[in-house]
C-alpha cells in the first residue's frame, strides 16, 4: 500500500457548510459543529456548564427588558452561525439576535442559520471541560449515521488530546476553539461583541496566567478588529452592548453552582 493510499484511508473527508447542514440529523439529541471541514459532536452542556449558561441567558434577558428591547433582542434556543469561511459552522452557547434586522437572513426561518453580523448583538461561549468528538460519516448525505471516536472527558485538555493521538481524525479541544478559531471567525464576520466565559480556568496560560485564573473576556469590535477586556473576581463586567448589565465576574462564576 502506498503512502498516498494510507493517507486517503486515514484522513477524513472535508465538507462544506452546506453539506454539513444537509447531513445534520433532524431532532438530534446531540449538537454538532463544523470545524475546518470536519464535523464534531459537541459535548452537551451538563451540570455546572448548563447551570451557568442557562442562568446567564436569564440575566441577559432581564437586562434586555430593562433596556426596553424585549421581543426586539432575543435569545433563541438553537442557531447555527455561518462564518465567512465555507468549511466551518458554529452553534454558540448564547447568542443575542436583533429581530429588527433578522429579516435579511434568508435561511433563518427554514434552517435557523445566521449569516450576517447585523443580525447579531452578542455571542457568548462558555468554555467546556470536554473534548469535542469527531464524526466519521458513513452514509452522507442520505444517512445521519457515523462511526464515532470514543468520547473523552478530562480536566486537562492535553491529556485528552494525547489519549486520542492514535485516532485517524483530528481532535478539537473546546478551549482552543473558543479562544482561537471562533474568536477569529466572529471577528472576520464583524460580530460586534463576543464573550469567553472560562469559569473552570481551562484556557491557555497566555490568556489566564499561571497559576490559571477563572476569567471572562469581552471582545469589542473596533475598526474591524477585536479589542479585549479582561475581568476576574470582583470586576464588574463592562459590556458595550449591555451597559445596564452589572454583574461581577465572580457573580457569573457563581451561576455554575
Amino acid at each position: 500500500m502506498t503512502q498516498a493510499q494510507t493517507q486517503s484511508q486515514t484522513e477524513p473527508e472535508l465538507y462544506t457548510f452546506d453539506e454539513f447542514i444537509e447531513w445534520y440529523p433532524e431532532n438530534s439529541e446531540f449538537r454538532y459543529e463544523l470545524h475546518d471541514g470536519i464535523i464534531f459532536e459537541m459535548p452537551k452542556p451538563r451540570g455546572k456548564h448548563s447551570n451557568l449558561t442557562g442562568s446567564l441567558a436569564g440575566r441577559l434577558l432581564t437586562t434586555i427588558d430593562k433596556m426596553g428591547k424585549t421581543d426586539i433582542w432575543t435569545i433563541p434556543r438553537e442557531s447555527i452561525v455561518k462564518p465567512k469561511r465555507d468549511k466551518s459552522g458554529y452553534e454558540p452557547d448564547i447568542i443575542v439576535l436583533n429581530q429588527e434586522t433578522i429579516g435579511t437572513e434568508t435561511r433563518w426561518e427554514s434552517e435557523s442559520i445566521i449569516q450576517n453580523a447585523t443580525s447579531i448583538k452578542l455571542i457568548i461561549e462558555v468554555v467546556s471541560q470536554c473534548v469535542a468528538e469527531p464524526v466519521l460519516k458513513t452514509g452522507f448525505p442520505s444517512q445521519a449515521s457515523g462511526v464515532r471516536v470514543p468520547r473523552v472527558e478530562a480536566t486537562d485538555v492535553s491529556e485528552a488530546v494525547a489519549s486520542l493521538r492514535a485516532s485517524p481524525v483530528r481532535v478539537s479541544s473546546n478551549w482552543q476553539d473558543d479562544y482561537y478559531n471562533k474568536r477569529r471567525d466572529y471577528e472576520a464576520m464583524g460580530i460586534p461583541e463576543y464573550w469567553i466565559v472560562d469559569y473552570a480556568a481551562l484556557g491557555g496560560r497566555e490568556f489566564i496566567n499561571y497559576p490559571k485564573q477563572r476569567t471572562i473576556f469581552v471582545y469589542e469590535l473596533i475598526d474591524r478588529e477585536y479589542v479585549k477586556t479582561t475581568f476576574r473576581d470582583s470586576d464588574v463586567i463592562v459590556s458595550p452592548t449591555f451597559p445596564q448589565f452589572n454583574l461581577t465576574a465572580q457573580q457569573i462564576f457563581n451561576l455554575a453552582l
